[in-house]
């Protein structure tokens, strides 16, 4: 019998890419739902009542633990159900699936928000209308990045993967993130561990799909003044 497919409230950004590699990666069958984030679709109440706090990714499982339909939102959440759900990607001991967690979780309060804050003060702040080009900010949240990513290289360099020697849902979560490395206006040069890393996880089929899910929805032009309002909460004026 075919499972039913699970429901993925998805827009390609770094957390949804998380998602649909994990999806990709575990043979999970999945229906995407594309929720425009620039449009506002984010606050829809169809989809609050899956994501009450109006951020995608979110999934819907109608084949839950109990056999019940399941509503997850928060990314690493999410992941943290898939790998349960399948028996994959969590680690094969306690001790690794400790590992796993740690290092989920060091991506969720730091890489994301901290990368995120480097994306918008580097390149959407500057283009806003009207411009907002904070020396300050920029150097604060490129420099938090550096940091981090020097965390990352000094860990692969003990390990060939994340949280160890197995590739894990903690590697699926920091990647759509640290790929972005040159946006973030980060170097590679002192860190081969990390841009070896990179490599391997781009070459993996399973995530070569997962980024190609809604690609051609993907922009890299600077968000109208109307999506300014609905994305960063900035009044016209």
């Amino acid at each position: 019998m075919t499972a039913a497919p699970i429901d993925l409230y998805f827009w390609p950004t770094p957390n949804g890419y998380k998602i649909t590699i994990a999806l990709e990666e575990m043979g999970l069958p999945y229906a995407v739902h594309y929720i425009d984030i620039g449009k506002g679709e984010q606050f829809a109440p169809d989809f609050l009542a899956i994501a009450p706090n109006n951020r995608m990714p979110a999934i819907i499982d109608p084949d839950g633990p109990d056999g019940a339909p399941l509503s997850i939102f928060e990314s690493g959440a999410i992941l943290q159900y898939l790998a349960r759900k399948t028996g994959l990607f969590c680690g094969p001991s306690e001790r690794d699936r400790i590992a796993v967690d740690q290092w989920l979780m060091w991506q969720m309060g730091g890489v994301g928000p901290m990368a995120g804050q480097a994306h918008h003060f580097l390149h959407y702040a500057p283009q806003m209308d009207p411009p907002n080009d904070l020396p300050y900010a920029k150097n604060r949240y490129r420099a938090e990045v550096g940091r981090l990513y020097g965390v990352l290289d000094r860990q692969l360099a003990k390990a060939e993967f994340v949280a160890g020697d197995v590739y894990s849902i903690a590697d699926m979560a920091i990647w759509p993130w640290a790929r972005g490395w040159e946006r973030q206006e980060q170097t590679l040069d002192d860190k081969p561990h990390f841009a070896r890393w990179l490599d391997a996880i781009a070459a993996r089929p399973a995530v070569q799909r997962g980024v190609a899910v809604g690609e051609e929805r993907r922009s890299s032009a600077p968000p109208d003044r109307k999506a300014q309002e609905i994305l960063f909460g900035v009044k016209k004026p």
